[in-house]
């Protein structure tokens, strides 16, 4: 008897129920969680100082622009950057970045703002000129004062950044907020060095112990910055109000870090000179035989001349010694760098030093770097070996033997050396065998980048957009 075509498919469906059973249950629960799991935006939440890795720019993919002056105390300098829809650099002209600098900074003109204000304009022209007209109104301008006007104080200091407002507000088309115009904590320039370095090494996203550790110094200020576990942070020790705290927290390509930042204020390069010349008098065993002036440093003078019987290595190591009060202050934490500050712990995030801004310069003119190639491993001996030549040397010799060092730099040149062994090996507790990278850029993709704190302010200001 034959079956009708009807009931042959009803048999066929009882003799494998128990299959399609088994594999129409499991497809229709996968169906019904993804139903109910919320949508995700391809970009990541954005909090301090964070970088989204797939952040699309504002006008609908193309290029995007940031603005970033450094307002530094030994010089004022324009960055201009150029992103594109993945947050990634991208070339203006031949170039991933624009930089002018241009001397002296904003300080030098503590009694006068207007003038402080109109030293920016070149700058800005320049600045302009790169970013195309359309863009303008869309790209965002800051200007990040850092220790020299800190050291003016806030009147002073005030009166400065209300007058650069105002010219950025009437002569500039690009997209300036009041905020954007500020003196960075020493917290905040530490942070934006850190990020701007481990993104031009591709590190951020990464676990912390894969990123690099940062020691910036600067004209008034040294910053150290690195990454630390969160069992060192949560050991970070409590400050007293109105004290920046030691470690930030931040979320950065889908990862959040514990960074450790401390910013040592009156400890830059040339603020340092400053307190090593009061704490050994006028007559000084850091500076070259031959030389008597003054030093001019945060608006007062200090007489300075060179000891008879010349400069001197140890001598000098003692008076930068007294300088940054290593022995003199008490360390109420597990462990300190000097006057008593808490050094984070230490850590796979520290194992890694890139060391940047006038460590690379020094080293460049005392000869021991090659000035022509961006990035250097050097060890922290290598500068108190260059710091013993320097201290041997005439200042009416010391132009022959040290072509590239300026002039008005030459009699310091001893002091700035045994400054620098001192306050890496005995100031920041680093062996003088360690290696450490000495950088004044970084390459990316087939570029180098300056190694400065304007990119992190940049990706932070592209990011809020």
């Amino acid at each position: 008897m034959l079956k009708r075509p009807g009931r042959m498919h009803e048999d066929k469906i009882q003799k494998y129920r128990g299959v399609i059973l088994v594999i129409s249950v499991p497809l229709l629960l996968i169906g019904f969680v993804l139903l109910l799991l919320p949508s995700r935006s391809p970009s990541e939440s954005i909090q301090e100082y964070a970088i989204s890795s797939r952040k699309a720019s504002p006008n609908g993919g193309g290029k995007t622009f940031a603005v970033v002056f450094d307002a530094g105390s030994s010089g004022s300098r324009v960055h201009v950057y150029c992103f594109d829809q993945y947050m990634d650099l991208i070339p203006i002209g031949k170039e991933l970045e624009l930089f002018v600098q241009l001397k002296p900074g904003l300080s030098a003109y503590a009694n006068n703002p207007q003038e402080a204000a109109n030293s920016l304009q070149s700058l800005l022209d320049k600045a302009e000129s790169v970013v195309p007209r359309d863009l303008r109104s869309r790209t965002p301008v800051r200007v990040g004062a850092t220790a020299g006007l800190r050291a003016l104080g806030v009147e002073a200091s005030d009166r400065i950044l209300e007058a650069v407002r105002e010219l950025l507000k009437g002569r500039s088309r690009l997209k300036s907020e009041p905020e954007g115009v500020t003196v960075l904590d020493g917290t905040q320039e530490g942070a934006y060095q850190w990020v701007t370095i481990n993104f031009l090494l591709g590190n951020l996203g990464k676990k912390y112990s894969n990123t690099v550790g940062v020691v910036d110094l600067g004209g008034g200020s040294v910053q150290m910055a690195y990454a630390i576990s969160e069992e060192d942070a949560a050991k970070a020790p409590r400050l007293s109000d109105g004290e920046d705290t030691y470690v930030k927290d931040m979320y950065l390509k889908g990862r959040n870090y514990h960074l450790y930042v401390h910013s040592y204020l009156r400890y830059g390069l040339l603020a340092a000179r400053a307190e090593i010349l009061k704490a050994s008098g006028s007559v000084n065993p850091c500076i070259l035989v031959g030389y008597e002036g003054s030093y001019k440093y945060g608006g007062v003078n200090y007489p300075v001349s060179a000891s008879p019987s010349g400069s001197s290595m140890n001598g000098c190591r003692r008076v930068a010694l007294k300088a940054l009060k290593v022995n003199e202050t008490t360390c109420t934490h597990m462990k300190c760098t000097f006057g008593g500050i808490w050094n984070g712990g230490g850590g796979d995030g520290q194992k890694n030093l890139f060391v940047a801004s006038f460590f690379f310069d020094r080293a460049a003119e005392a000869g021991f770097v090659n000035p022509n190639q961006p990035v250097a491993t050097v060890r922290p001996a290598e500068f108190e070996e260059a710091a013993k030549r320097a201290c041997q040397t005439k200042l009416e010799d010391a132009k022959s033997v040290y072509p590239h060092v300026e002039e008005d730099n030459r009699p310091y040149l001893c002091m700035d050396l045994v400054y620098q062994y001192t306050l890496l090996v005995d100031g920041f507790g680093i062996d003088p065998w360690q290696k450490i990278t000495l950088v004044k850029k970084v390459k990316y993709r087939n570029a180098f980048v300056e190694a400065a704190w304007p990119l992190g302010s940049a990706i932070e200001a592209i990011s809020a957009l």
